[in-house]
């Protein structure tokens, strides 16, 4: 992997329960918090429009590219460009330990909830 391809700044986030775990409503009591600030590449690669909760919804599949860690798992997430990417697999190609290339969705969050900075949550 050539250094120059790897030119964005990547957010790396990861949930964090809080204490007490539940809220006086017993809703979950989670963040998004920040692990690391990492240099990858963001790479758009398909998109697609899918009818769910009767409004038409969108997502694109993204592979993001940064160099080899151990602490990043599928669930997680990227933030690039003011934009929530979900990382669903990690490829670590050839298992050389060089670099990581994170298969994330941008969109669709629980197949019927779209999150951007800034928005509200659709379909709450």
């Amino acid at each position: 992997m050539q250094a120059g391809a790897l030119k964005k700044r990547i957010k790396i986030l990861q949930l964090v329960t809080g204490s007490p775990a539940a809220d006086e409503f017993g809703a979950p009591n989670t963040s998004w918090e920040e692990l690391d600030t990492v240099w990858g590449a963001v790479e758009p690669i398909t998109g697609r429009e899918f009818w769910a909760q009767q409004q038409v919804q969108s997502e694109i599949t993204t592979r993001i590219r940064i160099r080899y860690r151990d602490d990043i798992v599928s669930g997680m997430r990227a933030e690039y460009n003011n934009k929530i990417y979900t990382i669903k697999y990690i490829i670590d190609d050839q298992e050389s330990h060089k670099e990581l290339q994170l298969m994330c969705s941008e969109g669709v969050i629980n197949a019927w909830c779209h999150y951007s900075p800034g928005n509200r949550i659709k379909g709450a």
